[in-house]
């Protein structure tokens, strides 16, 4: 922990959701859903319009729709959330060279390689409104909290305290007081199953927390999580701020509308993103030495199996293989809503493969590919027409889709529906996703 506040967290507000209100005129003001559109599909981020009716991120979109019907939900456009989160981060990076983003999102800002006068508490509070007004002109009018502390660990939780649009900075020396009252999964990791388990302890708050000893804790929790719990408690946190986060996993999955029972369908599926992530891994020169799988139940049980190579591969066959091997231990004769593949353990290197990388894979892996002559158009998507000009989705099915027409700078705009095959509309083209 360090002696002065000097870590600053920006987290954006209800960021996917708020891209979808700025760049969509109708929807500003109304609760927004992004992410998975079907039953099967899971909330990425709901504006907070939305979460005034309990929708929240990770909630199955089915749950979603029962607590807010009335809301627009949307697939999502990721190509948008890049550029706008490429111009927030080249703000953040203008003001430090020690930037460390977590996601699109959000990031981690060491204010010592700032050129502040000082880092006294006024001095970074005054930093911190003028990140958050530049960070508002640059993304179009988008807003982020932004947390000050004297610890990544205190200036994230900081950022939570005065959502949305705020900015809180803990003083030096105050930090035990901030988080004394806490509930305990305040704490990074520790989610449901730890809270459970610290619960049957009698300890509901971190106050409660910091009064057991490490010993007892790692009684709890085991050697590490007890060691790494004792002393955030404590509000002790030294990591750095590091500019290029390291790589641990490469991953690809998909969730389906009907559960999947048809195992070699499953096996295809599993090659298929198989052969995703080993694309990936070769782009950026990496290899990895465990292969896991994913797998989520009809009754929505989530299990993982992984195996560990004695050395790296990058070979889409090789990871495929053993993704199939790991698949038939499992029991899906009830059903699988999603399958997952990724590889962890991730070296800048390869040996030689274990299966050999040129084996072809076997003749009977089908998977059946949309019929070629059907276009989709997903809630959300930005499309564009011959006469009406610029649009988005609203909504499509039985051979209609409707259209919203309507830009980022325009009002609210018309709806008009047209067969999903009429050659006047058309997606708006895409760079393709790695």
């Amino acid at each position: 922990m360090r002696r002065t506040a000097s870590v600053l967290h920006l987290d954006m507000d209800a960021f996917f959701a708020a891209v979808e209100q700025r760049d969509k005129p109708s929807l500003r003001g109304r609760p927004v859903v992004v992410g998975g559109t079907s039953g099967r599909g899971v909330v990425a981020t709901a504006s907070y319009e939305a979460r005034v009716y309990g929708v929240r991120s990770a909630m199955s979109t089915r749950e979603a729709r029962a607590r807010c019907p009335h809301a627009a939900y949307l697939s999502g456009r990721f190509h948008a959330y890049r550029e706008t989160s490429a111009r927030v981060m080249d703000v953040l990076r203008a003001a430090s060279p020690l930037v460390e983003p977590l996601s699109l999102d959000e990031a981690f800002v060491d204010l010592e390689r700032a050129d502040l006068p000082d880092l006294e508490v006024g001095t970074v509070t005054a930093f911190g409104e003028e990140l958050r007004a530049r960070v508002r002109e640059v993304s179009g009018g988008l807003t982020g909290t932004v947390g000050i502390g004297t610890s990544k660990f205190i200036a994230k939780v900081a950022s939570e305290l005065d959502k949305p649009d705020g900015l809180t900075v803990v003083p030096p020396g105050t930090e035990r007081d901030l988080l004394r009252p806490m509930k305990v999964t305040v704490i990074p990791g520790v989610g449901p199953a730890t809270a459970e388990r610290l619960r049957r302890a009698g300890i509901h708050t971190v106050a409660d927390l910091e009064a057991v000893s490490e010993d007892e804790m790692v009684r709890l929790l085991g050697k590490a999580h007890g060691h790494g719990l004792h002393r955030l408690a404590r509000a002790e946190d030294d990591r750095p701020v590091v500019a290029d986060r390291e790589t641990k996993s490469v991953s690809s999955e998909g969730t389906y509308d009907t559960d999947l029972t048809d195992r070699s369908l499953m096996e295809g599926l599993l090659t298929r993103q198989a052969a995703q992530v080993g694309t990936r891994l070769r782009k950026h020169g990496l290899s990895g030495r465990t292969v896991t799988i994913k797998v989520r139940l009809h009754d929505f049980t989530t299990l993982s199996r992984s195996t560990t190579l004695p050395s790296p591969t990058d070979s889409g066959t090789t990871i495929a293989r053993l993704a199939r091997l790991l698949l038939a231990d499992l029991d899906t004769s009830g059903g699988v809503r999603l399958l997952g593949v990724g590889v962890s353990g991730l070296a800048d290197w390869i040996q030689e493969d274990l299966f050999g990388e040129t084996e072809p894979e076997p003749e009977d892996v089908v998977v059946p590919e949309p019929a070629p002559s059907v276009r989709h158009f997903s809630p959300g998507m930005d499309v564009v027409h011959e006469e009406m000009g610029a649009g988005w989705v609203w909504g499509s099915g039985k051979g209609v889709v409707t259209v919203r027409f309507e830009t980022a700078d325009s009002p609210p705009g018309p709806v008009r529906s047209y067969s999903v095959d009429d050659p006047a509309l058309a997606p708006v083209a895409r760079p393709a996703e790695d």
